[in-house]
């Protein structure tokens, strides 16, 4: 009897601090954060109408308002094949190009608030070969910079195939990617274009990489993730995690991607460890992220990056205004869709190819977070008007 009695307390203390390491946000009702709830529901309509027309198999839909967590639902199925899994809110998903915004960039903000790196550095002082653009009437050469891409105005191209890198250097590596990048054709002069490119961010993982000396995954947990409490959010997630991921695309053989990166050259090449994909985390966990972002950059006690960086981070540089992209997110370029049509015109965001999507505005204190495994069991859901919409609906629930 008093094994059983100390076995319920240890197991207490245990999960009461695992409560407090994971930092979650307070559950409020919406009208507690201005917020009508009954309009808030026309979500829970909206998302059910796309899973019953079988446009998605599930969604977690997570809103931040005021530092609390206003509205938290779970949609559909988080997995349809082989056999149906119910959806789940704490389910974890393959964050794809949102891994951009939510750890790559705020690994490099931080660098550069830190004295470590600066945006108008080239981008040849830490990746030395690293070949600047060069004027093909002129011979002239102009360096791309840290600020280019972050920016996606660095003319590198958009993304790189597997199969040829497999071609040129036998065993695809993170080395032979970064020789491919460093040397491959440029499609513009930095800051004169805009090209969306998941080598822009694979770039600056190599970069912080070279400076820090530990791996983006290391560096991500140890100074964002860790002292946020994102107690399930990371990559190369570990196999007890696997139950409640959500699996992406069905393989050949007929199994599915589940806790294993959807992008090619992240999985690949980069061994699920890359600027561009591969970290996975939980509605909750964002809701973290995107509180402490509203917040200057601080959260529960833990300070990720300072007000001026947010601050930096949020708004579109002066020489690239015209493409709309900020320090590592989206203000207002064509793929900005996901933001709808009601937020501020300084809410910014970013998406992700297997479904998944952040939006901040700072203007209202307001952040959506729509996670949809819409890659499963194959590609060929189609999420962007689906984002517009619930976007709106968020936004049109402020009342106060």
């Amino acid at each position: 009897m008093m094994f059983s009695r100390l076995i319920f307390i240890v197991s207490f203390i245990v999960l009461a601090g695992s409560s407090v390491q994971a930092r979650l946000l307070s559950r409020v009702k919406p009208e507690s954060a201005g917020m009508n709830s009954a309009h808030l529901s026309l979500a829970d309509s909206a998302l059910n109408h796309a899973i019953s027309a079988g446009e998605i198999p599930g969604a977690v839909l997570a809103v931040v308002r005021h530092g609390k967590m206003a509205y938290l639902k779970a949609y559909g199925n988080r997995q349809t094949y082989p056999s149906a899994e119910e959806m789940t809110t704490n389910t974890i998903f393959d964050l794809a190009s949102c891994s951009k915004s939510s750890s790559t960039a705020i690994c490099a903000m931080q660098l550069i608030e830190r004295g470590q790196m600066r945006l108008l550095d080239p981008v040849s002082r830490y990746l030395p070969g690293f070949q600047p653009w060069k004027d093909p009437k002129t011979g002239e050469t102009t360096e791309i910079r840290i600020q280019h891409l972050l920016t996606h105005s660095s003319g590198l191209p958009a993304y790189a195939s597997v199969e040829p890198l497999r071609k040129q250097h036998g065993s695809p590596c993170p080395d032979a990617l970064l020789a491919h990048i460093s040397n491959v054709r440029r499609q513009f002069a930095p800051a004169t274009g805009f090209r969306y490119s998941c080598l822009n961010f694979i770039t600056l993982q190599y970069v912080i990489e070279r400076i820090t000396g530990q791996s983006l995954a290391d560096y991500a947990h140890a100074n964002v993730f860790k002292p946020l409490g994102m107690s399930h959010t990371a990559y190369c997630p570990p196999a007890e995690w696997k139950p409640i991921i959500a699996p992406t695309e069905r393989q050949a053989d007929g199994s599915v991607l589940r806790g294993v990166v959807h992008d090619p050259l992240a999985r690949v090449i980069n061994g699920g460890i890359s600027g561009n994909a591969g970290l996975f985390s939980s509605a909750e966990d964002l809701a973290v992220l995107c509180a402490a972002l509203q917040n200057g950059g601080e959260w529960n006690g833990a300070r990720i990056l300072s007000p001026a960086t947010v601050k930096a981070m949020r708004t579109v540089p002066e020489n690239v205004k015209e493409f709309g992209r900020t320090l590592g997110w989206d203000c207002y370029s064509a793929y900005s869709s996901n933001k709808g049509d009601l937020f501020s015109e300084q809410a910014y965001g970013h998406t992700g190819f297997t479904g998944t999507s952040i939006v901040i505005d700072p203007v209202t204190d307001t952040s959506v977070i729509l996670l949809i495994n819409a890659v499963h069991p194959n590609e060929g859901h189609g999420v962007i008007r689906l984002r517009s919409i619930i976007a709106n609906i968020v936004a049109a629930s402020i009342i106060k």
